[in-house]
């Protein structure tokens, strides 16, 4: 058997990751294959080939994102900003190594900067190559990769951004200081005056405190702030959540001139409602209409 880390296991000749990152929970994926594992100096990359999900990008034994789903989490994470805001020009992604956030960006003919600073360029390299269902191989010229760390690059900018996007991993190790109120307050003063920033603030079903905190801290910030989900079968518990925060008008999708997006998940009517919570939801994070 192959030297394969210890979250890959063979049993009967047949390969299974199993996830455990969480304390009471094991997720395990049967593979056909494990096409790239390398350590980088900050994390361990892998690009393994499942049975359901196809492709999947996996750090340190945790998956990211998938050749069957990951365009779901993309779509949303981008283009729900990228509708609000009325005339983006300039975007910064942090994170979002798969490059499914930055394809999407690339969509919108007004964008003339998309910089997207990941901090671990093997997770882009292993992307481009390996799971282009996801990275598209992206070749764009506005595409900028910047491969430093994001917190430190955004301490340095000012009024510089229409969208911010915050495509992180769960709260732990490199991405745990990215769930900040200082990375936020940094975030708000990156951003033009009608800028608009959004995040990925984890499972509204297993990680409810992280919900509330992202809320908490945008409330803080922003003239108008909303949560809003999207199903991902690939994340424990399926549901997933989004906090968005505005500088300039408030969040009302129904009144947004709709530009027109070729996606697989996102249309206009998911836009609309995507921001209609759940009860249990709506008591932890209300979406008051302004």
């Amino acid at each position: 058997m192959a030297n394969y880390p210890s979250w890959i296991e063979e049993k009967d000749e047949v390969l299974w990751l199993t996830e455990d990152d969480r304390e009471h929970l094991q997720i395990s994926y049967r593979l056909k294959k494990v096409i790239f594992s390398e350590q980088s100096p900050i994390q361990h990359v892998m690009i393994v080939e499942s049975d359901d999900f196809g492709r999947m990008l996996v750090l340190d034994g945790v998956v990211q994102t998938t050749a069957m789903d990951g365009y779901i989490y993309n779509e949303m994470i981008t283009h729900v900003p990228l509708q609000l805001h009325p005339n983006p020009k300039n975007v910064l992604i942090i994170g979002g190594g798969d490059c499914g956030a930055a394809r999407e960006a690339t969509k919108y003919p007004s964008l003339t900067q998309i910089d997207m600073v990941e901090i671990d360029e093997l997770v882009v390299k292993a992307c481009k190559e390996h799971l282009q269902e996801v990275s598209g191989n992206l070749h764009d010229p506005r595409v900028n990769f910047i491969f430093t760390d994001g917190l430190a690059f955004v301490q340095e900018k000012e009024d510089a951004y229409d969208v911010i996007i915050v495509d992180s991993s769960d709260p732990v190790g490199p991405a745990e200081a990215l769930f900040e109120y200082d990375f936020y307050q940094n975030l708000h003063k990156a951003l033009k005056k009608d800028g608009i920033l959004v995040c990925q603030s984890q499972s509204p079903i297993f990680q409810q405190a992280i919900v509330k905190q992202t809320r908490t801290h945008f409330e803080k910030l922003f003239t108008d702030t909303k949560t809003y989900t999207a199903i991902v079968p690939t994340y424990p518990g399926g549901m997933w959540s989004f906090t968005i925060g505005t500088k300039g008008n408030p969040i009302e999708p129904g009144r947004v001139h709709f530009k027109n997006v070729d996606t697989n998940y996102f249309n206009q009517g998911v836009f609309e409602s995507c921001f209609t919570l759940p009860e249990f939801l709506k008591r932890l994070v209300p979406n008051h209409s302004h």
